[in-house]
């Protein structure tokens, strides 16, 4: 059994540092430019407005934050839509209330939602279609963004040539058990489609966070919209791989320092509402689903426990070039497990010590995943939708 166990191990550890192989050349975290797009940017005919579009339903808990980071955005935001879906809680008045003291920000209420359709594409496609300027920029209810982020998200798209980019953030405001599984269940991202920046990423496995998420008008809309996504639950996901499949330039950046997120209000939560699109199995084929659930298992998954286990077992191990392999494997998949929690500590506003213990989480983590490959879900929010297969 020992020599089967070594190599798998040891193929599992080499597709490991191959996939994070980009992190050696991956773009810093995008500053905030509260001044303003920089001269060569605003001076091109490339850079016009930008629309800030947000979906929105019930979300008077939170939306307050949000519209304070957007109205402290200067140029090159021109108007700021929130896509209102009938929120019965006081959203639509605090939103209404913020439009008093901002002219730029208007208050929508996108159509009933069509059969088949998500309700958050569904109305981030009615807002994009709302919006005058030639950027669209969308922003979760969630999020605080800091002053300067609108600029310094169009500076990098222009930079880099990005027609379509979105951006990881900075979490905030987790309780002790957030913080000891959220980084887990990151990390399984991480595992599956490489490290935030990297420039090698393949259509197939580019990433992509609707949290803070901007694109050309013109070039969503040529290609349909939303309504190629509507049925998928990673919308985001779903969409970057749609376009990049069809040559669209996307990229995922590092925006850890543009804005903060505060998504869940407790472990509970977001156990249920990040394990409906953890999977991202809307944007992606049922084989490759089925072999990057079972990478994350064994590769992460399984790591500490069978580290323990060898760790027992060794005394009984005879000697043999197949030991040696079993442990150096071993070594390389624990030893780029911690740094992983190195480098993603920046995306953190607080951390402590549930924090620097999350890989203890990592079977949870894999237990997470493997439950939503399996399972569709049925609710997200306050909608219920029916579990048939996403288009």
């Amino acid at each position: 059994m020992l020599a089967p166990l070594a190599v798998l191990q040891a193929s599992l550890a080499v597709t490991l540092l191959r996939r994070l192989s980009g992190g050696r050349t991956r773009r810093p975290p995008e500053a905030p430019l509260p001044g303003g797009l920089p001269d060569e940017s605003s001076s091109s005919a490339a850079s016009p407005g930008l629309t800030i579009v947000v979906a929105a339903l019930n979300e008077a808990h939170r939306i307050g934050p949000c519209l304070r980071g957007l109205t402290a955005q200067g140029e090159p935001v021109r108007e700021i839509l929130v896509v209102d879906s009938g929120s019965t809680d006081g959203t639509r008045e605090l939103v209404q209330a913020a439009a008093a003291l901002d002219p730029r920000i208007r208050l929508l209420t996108d159509p009933p939602l069509p059969k088949s359709w998500i309700g958050k594409a569904w109305a981030l496609q009615f807002g994009t279609e709302q919006a005058t300027q030639p950027w669209v920029l969308g922003m979760d209810a969630d999020t605080e963004a800091e002053p300067g982020c609108a600029a310094a998200v169009l500076a990098s798209a222009l930079r880099e040539g990005f027609d379509v980019v979105s951006f990881a953030p900075r979490f905030d405001g987790q309780t002790a058990a957030e913080r000891w599984l959220q980084p887990a269940l990151l990390v399984t991202l991480i595992y599956r489609s490489g490290v935030v920046g990297d420039p090698r990423v393949k259509p197939d496995r580019v990433i992509a966070n609707g949290q803070c998420f901007l694109a050309k008008r013109e070039t969503i809309l040529s290609h349909g919209g939303y309504t190629p996504v509507r049925d998928s639950f990673a919308e985001d996901v779903s969409l970057v791989r749609h376009l990049a499949k069809r040559g669209v330039a996307v990229g995922f950046l590092d925006g850890s320092r543009l804005y903060r997120v505060r998504s869940y209000s407790g472990v509970a939560q977001m156990w249920r509402e990040w394990g409906r699109s953890l999977d991202l199995k809307d944007a992606t084929t049922k084989s490759r689903q089925a072999l990057d659930t079972l990478f994350v298992v064994l590769a992460q998954g399984l790591w500490w426990p069978a580290v323990v286990a060898l760790w027992f077992a060794w005394p009984t191990l005879e000697p043999s070039l197949w030991r040696t392999l079993l442990a150096a494997s071993s070594g390389v998949l624990v030893g780029v497990r911690w740094l992983l929690l190195f480098g993603i500590a920046p995306s953190y506003e607080r951390r402590g010590v549930s924090w620097w213990l999350s890989p203890l989480a990592d079977p949870l983590a894999a237990l997470r995943l493997v439950i939503s490959t399996l399972r569709r879900p049925k609710r997200w929010r306050t909608r219920t939708y029916d579990s048939a297969p996403a288009t």
